[in-house]
Parts: structure tokens; C-alpha cells; sequence
């Protein structure tokens, strides 16, 4: 499959494994995003979802497949259809319940990048490169992801990827804030998420959304979420473990 999910454990990965096309995504792979995260969500065990590519250091996603838009340039159903799977894919992925971590360790360019900026974290390797193309090609870029790219670097450097449609190194992306480490593994992030309380992670990145969906004030839903932490079993495991020196056990 060239889309498929694999679990181990705690850690979930979402591969893309189109090596052959760079990892190009077509629209059945862009249709099956949903079905996985939800395939994903649903396993109690869960801590961390990975997004990377099969091939170790290969493309991580060369973005829309553009040989299949080409061929279906003028099957507007088509387009319509491409254009739903893209936005449908691209939401629920950037409000999966659980922390999410791009791993790129080569090129992620269009809707690839798109991919990296619907997740919470993006780790890359000294190799990887990044750049949003749709400019190239006389197209533009969805604006859910335009707001995701602003959220990470803010305005000027998302005017500049956007309008310039140029690529950029592991080392840029880090210095603008695109890329949040840069490693040879995932493991630097997911080892340490699969190690807290799946309670709190969450909570936490429930709030997170939230300020950036424009919440800037507590209201009565986050306040009753804050306060009945404090009754909760992984607060009495996290305080006897704080007390007892010791790592805390948190239960699925």
C-alpha cells in the first residue's frame, strides 16, 4: 500500500511508501488519510502518531501527484474530488487528539510540506529540504494550510516560501522555525511523549488548538477540564511517583 498505518506499541506511523513518485500523494492516498487517523485514534495504547516516509532517506513527499492532475486536467469532478481529499486530509490531520511529529529526512515540497505543517512537530535530518512550489506551476495553496505555515514562522517568512516558491535547508527551517529539531531519529520527541501522561497530552493539545483557533480566554469547558485533572488517576500516580522519586506509570 502505498499509504498504510503501522503501530508498535505507543508510537503509530503513518507511511507514505511511493518511493518510486517521490512520494507523491494521488488522491486515493489523500481519501485513505482520514480512514487511518481514525483507524489510529481509536487504539487506547496510542501515545504519539509519527508521519515519515518507508524508504529511509528517501523523499519524504513530493506533494500532489501532478502527472495524475495533469491527466485529469479537464475532469472537473475530478478536481473537485482532489480538492475535498486534500482539505479533508490536511484538517483532520492537524486536529488528531494526539501529539503528531513529522520525521523528514529529504524533500518535502508542496503538499508534502503541507503535510509536516498539519503536524505538532517537525523533525528533520541534516539532508531534508523544504519549499511550498504551487507558485511554480500557477497554482495556489490552500488557505488552512497558509494559516498553519503563518502560525509556525509567522507572516514575512511564510510571504517568503509562498511567493518566492524556493527551497530551503534543514538549518533554515530550523532558524525560522519550521523545523523544531533537527536529528537523525524521531525518537528525540517520541520517546519522551510515549513517557507522560496520555491524559495530560490530550488536554494540552486540545488548548493548543484551541489559541490557535483564536481562544484567548478560559471559558467554563477549559476550566472544568483544568480543575478535574486534579481527581484524576494520573495525577495520583504523577504526585506518588514526584514523591517517591521515581518515574510515574501512566495507564492507557
Amino acid at each position: 500500500m502505498t499509504l498504510r498505518l503501522e503501530s508498535d506499541g505507543p508510537i503509530a506511523r503513518l507511511v507514505i511508501d511511493r518511493a518510486d513518485k517521490r512520494n507523491a500523494c494521488t488522491l486515493a492516498m489523500w481519501q485513505a488519510v482520514p480512514r487511518l487517523l481514525a483507524q489510529a485514534a481509536a487504539d487506547p495504547a496510542l501515545r504519539v502518531l509519527i508521519v515519515q516516509a518507508a524508504q529511509p532517506g528517501s523523499a519524504f513527499c513530493a506533494g500532489a501527484d501532478i502527472s495524475e492532475m495533469l491527466a485529469n486536467q479537464a475532469d472537473n469532478e475530478w478536481h473537485a474530488a482532489n480538492q475535498a481529499a486534500i482539505n479533508a486530509a490536511q484538517y483532520h490531520l492537524a486536529r488528531f487528539a494526539l501529539p503528531t511529529i513529522a520525521f523528514v529526512e529529504g524533500d518535502a515540497i508542496g503538499g508534502g510540506c503541507g503535510i509536516t505543517l498539519a503536524c505538532d512537530m517537525r523533525i528533520a535530518t541534516s539532508a531534508a529540504r523544504f519549499g511550498i512550489t504551487p507558485a511554480k506551476l500557477g497554482l495556489v495553496y490552500p488557505l488552512h494550510d497558509v494559516k498553519l505555515l503563518i502560525d509556525l514562522v509567522g507572516a514575512g517568512q511564510a510571504r517568503r516560501l509562498l511567493f518566492t516558491a524556493g527551497l530551503i535547508d534543514a538549518a533554515e527551517a530550523l532558524r525560522i522555525g519550521l523545523v523544531e529539531v533537527i536529528a537523525a531519529s524521531p525518537d528525540v520527541i517520541a520517546g519522551p511523549i510515549t513517557a507522560v501522561s496520555r491524559h495530560s497530552a490530550l488536554a494540552l493539545k486540545d488548548f493548543v488548538r484551541r489559541v490557535l483557533d483564536g481562544q484567548v480566554a478560559e471559558d467554563s469547558q477549559t476550566q472544568a477540564i483544568f480543575a478535574a485533572a486534579f481527581a484524576g488517576a494520573d495525577f495520583a500516580e504523577g504526585a506518588a511517583a514526584f514523591v517517591e522519586r521515581r518515574r510515574p506509570v501512566f495507564r492507557a
